[in-house]
């Protein structure tokens, strides 16, 4: 008994991914399909049988492309070839996205001159690079007392860096961390 119904929840759960895909030859079970050529011309409404046949005839595929017109749109082609044409599509469009890191630089309440420069060279190569910058302060013990001195090193940040990069977010207390995030000029 339980075979049978983990059977059944896969055999679903096969049909719903089938589904995502285009239908081809036999899997077109509707009883009318409007038809259209390989070279795209219309050739009417017909039996998906017919269409079928004269798939074959050509040795190609019948491809369902509208499955929710009435009634369907197929078309026929090389179905082989035009899933190698997407996927070659889907990779060039995945090369030519460019991803954008958040990239961070933490600063102390009490950071010294050279350090917080050093820190401010690197946060310029970052947003240079074209990723967002998360500039944080971590509190420690007493320092929650002062929560304004962390303000003051975050206003020191953002004006060093502000012909390279426009706040996002301004400096905000969350917790034990003070935090903002600033993105490059242009980006927004």
């Amino acid at each position: 008994m339980r075979l049978i119904f983990v059977t059944v929840i896969i055999w679903e759960v096969l049909s719903i991914s089938k589904q995502q895909e285009q239908q081809i030859n036999e899997e077109i079970r509707d009883k009318e399909v409007r038809l259209i050529s390989e070279e795209g011309e219309q050739l009417g409404i017909m039996s998906a049988a017919q269409a079928l046949k004269l798939a074959e005839e050509k040795n190609l595929d019948l491809v369902k492309i509208a499955p929710m017109a009435t009634p369907p749109v197929c078309k026929i082609m090389d179905y082989g070839k035009f899933r190698f044409e997407k996927a070659k599509k889907e990779k060039e469009a995945k090369k030519n996205q460019k991803i954008i890191e958040t990239k961070e630089i933490r600063l102390s309440l009490n950071i010294d001159t050279h350090d917080f420069e050093t820190k401010i060279n690197h946060a310029r190569k970052f947003v240079a690079d074209g990723n967002k910058l998360k500039v944080s302060i971590r509190f420690r013990g007493r320092e929650m007392a002062h929560p304004e001195n962390g303000l003051v090193i975050m206003k020191r940040a953002e004006e060093a860096l502000e012909e390279v990069a426009n706040v996002e977010k301004p400096a905000k207390l969350e917790g034990r961390q003070m935090l903002m995030f600033m993105a490059p000029k242009g980006a927004k």
